[in-house]
C-alpha cells in the first residue's frame, strides 16, 4: 500500500470540513491498518481504504474517526464513500467505480437484513476490482445470503492466507 494513505484520508477530510476535522481521533489514537486494500492493486488503495473507513463509520469501529453522534456518523460515512469513489474515478477505471458502488449497495442490504457476508463481499470485490467474475457470487449473497461464492473468488484470486487475515481484521472492526 502506498505510504501515507491514512494521512491522505485524514488530512483530506480535515480540509473538507471543520466537522470532519473535529471527528478525527488524535494522531496517537488512530489505527492506520489496511484491511482489504492489500488484496487488490496498489493504485486502488487510497480509494478502497477511504470507502472502507466510511463503511466502518456507518457500521463498525473506525480507524481514524470518532464522530460525536449518529447524525455526524451518517454524514461522515457518506462523505467518505463519495470521496473514495472520487479517488477510484481518478484512476479512470469505470468498472472499478461500478464494482465499489455495487459493493456499498450490497453491504448496506446485508447490514439492513443483519446478514453475514459483508467481509467476503469486500474481499472478493477488492481482489477483482475492475475485472469480471462477481455477478453470480454477488447474486448469491444478495438473493440467498450465501457468501460462499464470494469467499471462493477472493481466495482463488488473493490467496487463502491474505483473505483470512483480512476477514479476521474485518471481524475485529465490526464486533
Amino acid at each position: 500500500m502506498p505510504p501515507g494513505v491514512f494521512d491522505l484520508i485524514a488530512e483530506g477530510a480535515a480540509r473538507e470540513s471543520p466537522l470532519w476535522a473535529s471527528s478525527l481521533r488524535a494522531p496517537e489514537e488512530r489505527e492506520p491498518i489496511a484491511i482489504f486494500s492489500p488484496l487488490g492493486r496498489e493504485r486502488f488503495a487510497p480509494g478502497v481504504e477511504t470507502i472502507y473507513e466510511g463503511y466502518l463509520v456507518h457500521y463498525g469501529r473506525p480507524r481514524l474517526f470518532s464522530p460525536e453522534d449518529e447524525d455526524v456518523s451518517l454524514l461522515l460515512g457518506d462523505y467518505l464513500y463519495a470521496h473514495g469513489l472520487v479517488r477510484i474515478a481518478e484512476t479512470r477505471d469505470v468498472a472499478a467505480v461500478r464494482d465499489l458502488a455495487e459493493l456499498i449497495s450490497l453491504c448496506a442490504q446485508a447490514q439492513a437484513g443483519e446478514a453475514n457476508g459483508d467481509g467476503e463481499a469486500w474481499a472478493a470485490t477488492v481482489a477483482l476490482l475492475g475485472g469480471d467474475g462477481l455477478g453470480s457470487a454477488r447474486a448469491a449473497l444478495r438473493d440467498r445470503s450465501d457468501p460462499g461464492q464470494l469467499d471462493r473468488v477472493a481466495r482463488d484470486t488473493a490467496g487463502d492466507e491474505a483473505v483470512e487475515r483480512a476477514l479476521a481484521a474485518h471481524r475485529g472492526r465490526m464486533g
